[in-house]
């Protein structure tokens, strides 16, 4: 909890936030109420910029952001997630496979779901986008375009 006290917006630029280990490890203490309670402001500011902010998390717009202007739920199949973290790790040069690699993702995705404090779950006026059949490209364009038609 000290850890989340004492967070800057400066490490988020770590380039070690995305290994494998790290995503494990932030979905349990994720489940530590005293330590969400002491991210909440943080990351309550950090959405509150003057030029906007996006932020990514299970549970942004149900627990963090509740009354974010634009509340996304992006979603895919768990064997596309699982291929592109896949892609992903093996393009940082971290050797994994693709067992392992579901594996990890089924064990965190139900961790967060069924957590006491901020379950994984879409908020109530999320729109989902779902991303198994869709390009990078075509999910920014998806999404501007949500957002453009809420304005």
């Amino acid at each position: 909890m000290v850890a989340a006290k004492a967070l800057k917006l400066e490490d988020l630029d770590r380039d070690d936030l995305r290994l494998p280990d790290v995503a494990q490890a932030a979905s349990r203490v994720a489940a530590n109420k005293d330590v969400r309670a002491a991210l909440l402001e943080f990351q309550r500011n950090f959405a509150e910029q003057p030029c906007g902010a996006v932020l990514d998390g299970r549970d942004i717009g149900s627990v963090i952001c509740p009354s974010a202007d634009v509340k996304l739920f992006i979603t895919a199949s768990e064997v596309v997630r699982a291929n592109r973290r896949l892609e992903e790790l093996l393009g940082k040069g971290i050797a994994t496979d693709y067992e392992t690699v579901l594996e990890d993702l089924r064990q965190r995705d139900s961790r967060d779901k069924q957590r006491a404090s901020a379950p994984l779950k879409p908020a109530d006026d999320a729109i989902e986008i779902d991303t198994t059949h869709l390009t990078v490209a075509e999910v920014v364009e998806t999404a501007a375009d949500i957002i453009e038609a809420l304005r």
